[in-house]
């Protein structure tokens, strides 16, 4: 059974209308970078809860989470309308196997994200195992609009504290953006566009992180495992780690 702690709204930061950035104030608590917890709060129906990304990197005071207004969603239409000293609860403790802990060694890591499941790859930037491990990193984020390409400027402060080992790599499905590609991951990945843009190889000797909506995740490990890339398993080691649930 879970446990709760109170947490308090420090900033509601709106990307757009239905793109949003929660911070909140909570007793200290431990995590590992990709890891989740659940958010709830009480409504006149009930208690509301869901699962979202934590976006700060453990040892930070203040708890991220990056969220999609979901028009008909149970939880999100109501984070989204918080202001700073509203209350809620947060649950503890985080829980998830989606973890570079989870992940094999690696001749490079590619952390794929579409949306807000770039979340998780944020919070990892922040940890010194990643920059330990991997010599070679690729960030990539599909979305549909210029707008939703949010923490571009944190990502830009690690290319420059560690020069020439992260490539930041955008994709915009609906707009043209400078520097940005416009097909849908797989395609890209099929035909080598991704892999001439980033300079990086994807082969058996890469590991591939993959997060965001599950059309994306399915046919992206398709792709890659029409590769020869695998499913990593604890029990089999391979190359392919995937987040499973969907906020």
């Amino acid at each position: 059974m879970a446990n709760w702690l109170d947490a308090t709204v420090i900033e509601n930061k709106h990307w757009h209308a239905n793109l949003f950035s929660l911070k909140l104030k909570t007793p200290a608590f431990d995590f590992t970078a990709g890891q989740f917890v659940r958010l709830a709060m009480e409504t006149p129906e009930g208690r509301k809860q869901r699962a979202y990304s934590l976006v700060n990197s453990p040892g930070e005071a203040e708890q991220e989470f990056l969220i999609s207004t979901v028009a008909d969603g149970i939880l999100s239409p109501l984070l989204q309308q918080l202001q700073m000293g509203d209350k809620l609860q947060l649950s503890q403790p985080a829980t998830g196997f989606f973890t570079l802990d989870e992940v094999p060694e690696g001749d490079n890591l590619w952390l794929l994200s579409s949306g807000t499941g770039i979340g998780p790859y944020i919070s990892m930037l922040g940890t010194r195992n990643l920059w330990q491990r991997f010599e070679h990193i690729v960030i990539v984020h599909s979305v549909r609009t210029i707008a939703d390409l949010v923490y571009r400027q944190y990502i830009e402060q690690k290319q420059a504290q560690y020069p020439g080992m992260l490539h930041y790599q955008p994709i915009v499905t609906r707009e043209a953006h400078t520097g940005a590609l416009s097909k849908r991951l797989p395609e890209l990945i099929s035909n080598g566009e991704l892999q001439q843009a980033c300079q990086q190889k994807i082969d058996t000797r890469s590991q591939v992180m993959i997060c965001g909506n599950p059309a994306m995740i399915t046919d992206t490990k398709v792709q890659l495992e029409s590769m020869g890339l695998t499913k990593n398993l604890r029990r089999t080691p391979g190359n392919i780690t995937v987040e499973q649930y969907w906020k």
